[in-house]
């Protein structure tokens, strides 16, 4: 039995991959959360062990880390324009707390540490498709903390013997997202609420939308490998606003206004991603189209009415 701390194991990512690795069998998992975006009741708290913590503790990262076999490091201030607003608390989040995290597992011997990056945010505003092989050129503070988080994953990998995988997350969208802010769930809830859906630029913007259950899948396949470095994690295409939106209409039958503002500052325009070199390394391979996918994410935000109710 492999035993796996999932750090912000309580958000939408997290609780997938919880019930993906209970599910799957051979895997014993806690998951670590200090609940200011998740919860614990949307962990399935007869399978998984919960420890409410915050990252800037070493003390609450020890209680959490003693006896596990690997760390899937999910917890961190995802928004880009917030980090923009407050680049301090993005600071103290993603940088001092995964350092935190990897101090605490090289002094308890955990060695195997899959976590959580991002493409678009590091390399910048470059011609896509994103690769592994282009040079940074983080276009806000959270870009920049993920270059910083696979900076120091390279670090103890090569100083400590550490093996240490960044996935470099494209869009994730799927079930359980309502408190996202991402593209898909926002354009949901506001269809649900009957409010236009805002654009910010003129739709022609493409991103690369991974469903949930085929990252999660790659996740797991990572946790079990030895690859150490950055992998790409999409789908391997890209999707124009203006795209999703036709898709959105397909997909709920519903139709809707679409309000167009300026593009934002420090948000990359076109991006898409490679996933050759994961695919190589541990047999990366999604199979959810994106029509398909938003249909199930459609039916689960139908079936939540005002809202979940965790």
């Amino acid at each position: 039995m492999k035993r796996v701390l999932i750090t912000g194991g309580a958000g939408f990512i997290g609780v997938h991959l919880a019930d993906h690795l209970t599910q799957s069998g051979g895997y014993e998992v806690t998951v670590f959360d200090n609940e200011s975006l998740g919860h614990r009741g949307n962990v399935d708290n007869d399978e998984v062990r919960f420890v409410s913590g915050d990252l800037r503790s070493r003390a609450d990262l020890r209680s959490a880390l003693e006896g596990q076999d690997a760390v899937v490091h999910l917890a961190a201030d995802t928004r880009v324009m917030d980090s923009i607003d407050d680049p301090a608390h993005n600071f103290e989040n993603n940088v001092i707390g995964t350092f935190n995290l990897l101090e605490e597992c090289r002094d308890l011997g955990v060695d195997r540490i899959v976590a959580a990056s991002t493409g678009g945010a590091i390399v910048g505003d470059v011609a896509p498709p994103v690769h592994e092989r282009m040079a940074p050129q983080p276009t806000s503070p959270y870009g920049a903390s993920k270059l910083m988080l696979e900076g120091y994953l390279s670090a103890y990998s090569g100083a400590y013997g550490m093996r240490g995988c960044a996935l470099r997350f494209s869009n994730i969208y799927g079930p359980r997202s309502f408190h996202k802010g991402s593209v898909v769930a926002h354009f949901f809830k506001q269809i649900l609420s009957g409010e236009p859906l805002v654009v910010y630029g003129d739709g022609s913007q493409a991103r690369d939308f991974l469903y949930v259950g085929d990252l999660v899948e790659g996740i797991r396949v990572a946790i079990d490998g030895g690859s150490v470095g950055a992998f790409q994690l999409g789908s391997g295409k890209p999707t124009t606003v203006n795209e999703l939106l036709e898709l959105i209409r397909s997909a709920t039958g519903r139709d809707f206004d679409v309000q167009y503002e300026d593009f934002r500052a420090g948000e990359v325009v076109q991006t898409w991603c490679e996933i050759d070199k994961a695919r190589r390394a541990f047999g990366f391979d999604p199979t959810t189209s994106l029509d398909d996918g938003l249909g199930r994410t459609w039916e689960w935000f139908l079936a939540q009415g005002g809202g979940p109710s965790q």
